[in-house]
């Protein structure tokens, strides 16, 4: 019997994480600062959906690996402006920042948020040489939504898609705090009326019962103080791609800080991201 008392408490990250108001507060700040500071190409469009825009942040060393960013908030708010505040240190490290946007339910399906994450790949990979980026050092991250969204790009069929990408678009992902499996959320008071989401559409777009496409690092990690549910989604992506995961653990972070640590070299995972890339030889 589904439990949806539990349910809605271990998936409303807003509530457990009653603070939640003043770290979004310190991501503008920071955000702000980021891009006053630093070379960017902001809003640059990618396909023809309203917010399917991005921001790049061009390293200028390095040998020309980019990470594109995916935001989350439920597939229902947060931007991609919310976290320009990763870019000071993945630049400073010679490591490009991409930050995607893209079309919110109810507004879209989260299938719909899918394909424009497709389309988003699909024009960095054609326009990565034009900022100074590798199309063939390109990896995917993703925190929340986002860390889903990062995963079903590890998962697609990119020669099936477009004939002129490679099989391997992106080289490595990152997924912090996903959601993998979205049939609980089904069952969540507080977003199942805006995901619109049934049985069959929720297992479409659930990364943990999609092979991954091709042999490629997967770094996996979900907050110390996190709900039970969160943790189980991450070991659930973990065991199904078990031989391509490295999981990190992130102790004493809750679902929004755990996000934090990819804006600190000094962090386990940052230097876990470098290593995916091979950049700490």
């Amino acid at each position: 019997m589904i439990d949806k008392a539990f349910l809605n408490r271990e998936y409303n990250n807003r509530e457990l994480v009653p603070e939640h108001g003043e770290i979004f507060k310190r991501w503008a700040a920071d955000s702000a600062q980021a891009r006053a500071s630093m070379i960017c190409y902001l809003e640059r469009r990618y396909g023809p959906g309203d917010n399917e825009l991005l921001d790049i942040f061009p390293a200028r060393k390095g040998d020309g690996t980019c990470l594109m960013f995916i935001h989350g908030g439920y597939w229902r708010s947060l931007d991609k402006g919310d976290f320009s505040f990763l870019a000071p240190a993945l630049v400073d490290s010679g490591i490009s920042l991409v930050s995607v946007n893209y079309d919110l339910c109810p507004k879209v399906s989260i299938e719909e948020i899918v394909k424009q994450m497709l389309r988003a790949s699909a024009w960095l990979y054609r326009h990565a040489e034009q900022y100074g980026m590798d199309e063939d050092r390109l990896y995917v991250a993703g925190h929340s939504a986002g860390a889903q969204l990062a995963a079903m790009m590890m998962a697609a069929l990119w020669q099936v898609y477009e004939r002129d990408l490679p099989k391997d678009l992106f080289k490595g992902a990152l997924a912090i705090s996903g959601v993998h499996d979205l049939r609980p959320l089904l069952h969540v008071d507080a977003v199942k009326d805006d995901l619109k989401l049934d049985e069959a559409s929720a297992l479409k777009v659930s990364p943990a019962f999609l092979p991954l496409a091709w042999r490629a690092p997967v770094v996996t990690a979900v907050g110390g103080n996190e709900s039970s549910e969160f943790k189980r989604q991450n070991r659930l992506l973990t065991e199904r791609w078990r031989s391509a995961v490295t999981d990190v653990p992130l102790p004493g972070l809750n679902h929004f800080t755990a996000v934090d640590p990819l804006a600190d070299p000094s962090s386990a995972l940052f230097q876990a991201v470098r290593r995916m890339m091979k950049l700490d030889r």
